[in-house]
């Protein structure tokens, strides 16, 4: 039997992790119809956007059980991967991490907890997918059309982790996906991209405040970007798939 985790870094509630869900599941449907397959979900209980790789070391963590297979814990993304790996003892085969509500491209990886669940689990051995939405003030929000973006992905990351897992050496795919902010209805899936990762820090103008409040103010969809590389992919209304293998 497939077994898969789930988690995300914006919370159990989130309704991106419910469309994480249902993705996973739509492509098994698609891609492999007779696979028998398990899906348990551990997430934060809470949001713990931006969190990036840090971990709850300061007292015990807390799992408690939502619904059947849907497990919180009170930590970070990291955590969740920890409590599921070490303490549930669940050893999944694969884990997605996401579906975020905002993009991860670019630097923007170094804060992410959504990427950092993902690259948790692949330094486990597990081969592993972060994917985000990005989003824009000017596109109204929805997530009912992410089974469909994700079908044709997630399909080839089963592919790459799970039929090359017997290669020598094993294939343990790192990859992160990033759907654009473009209007769902009326057009076809996205055309999807595989790119690097963007380099370009992102221009903050900061100032302190009387009382020494410091405030940093930026433009994160003007922000700079190099050709070719995922954030001008996304931001140009592609599907940027990002594989980091050799690199965590």
């Amino acid at each position: 039997m497939l077994k898969i985790l789930l988690t995300n870094d914006d919370g159990i509630d989130a309704p991106g992790i419910h469309a994480l869900f249902e993705s996973v599941t739509r492509a098994i449907q698609l891609h492999r119809p007779d696979e028998d397959y398990e899906i348990v979900v551990v997430a934060p209980d809470r949001c713990r956007s931006e969190c990036s790789h840090s971990i709850e070391t300061s007292r015990p963590l807390s799992v408690q059980t939502v619904r059947k297979d849907w497990h919180s814990v009170d930590g970070t993304p990291v955590d969740c991967i920890r409590v599921a790996w070490y303490a549930m003892e669940l050893q999944p085969d694969l884990v997605f991490s996401g579906i975020n509500a905002g993009a991860n491209l670019g630097v923007n990886l170094m804060v992410s907890g959504t990427f950092a669940a993902a690259r948790e689990a692949r330094l486990l051995g597990i081969p592993a997918m972060a994917a985000s939405h990005y989003r824009r003030p000017d596109v109204p929000e929805s997530w009912d059309h992410s089974p469909d973006w994700l079908a044709e992905t997630i399909g080839e990351f089963f592919h790459a982790a799970i039929d090359n897992r017997c290669s020598d050496p094993p294939s343990l795919p790192l990859w992160n996906v990033n759907l654009p902010a473009v209007p769902p209805d009326g057009i076809n899936v996205p055309i999807r991209t595989e790119c690097l990762v963007d380099r370009c820090p992102i221009d903050r103008k900061g100032t302190i405040e009387d009382g020494g409040r410091v405030r940093f103010d930026l433009d994160f969809h003007s922000r700079p970007r190099e050709g070719g590389r995922d954030v001008e992919q996304c931001f140009g209304g592609k599907i940027t798939i990002s594989k980091l293998n050799e690199i965590f």
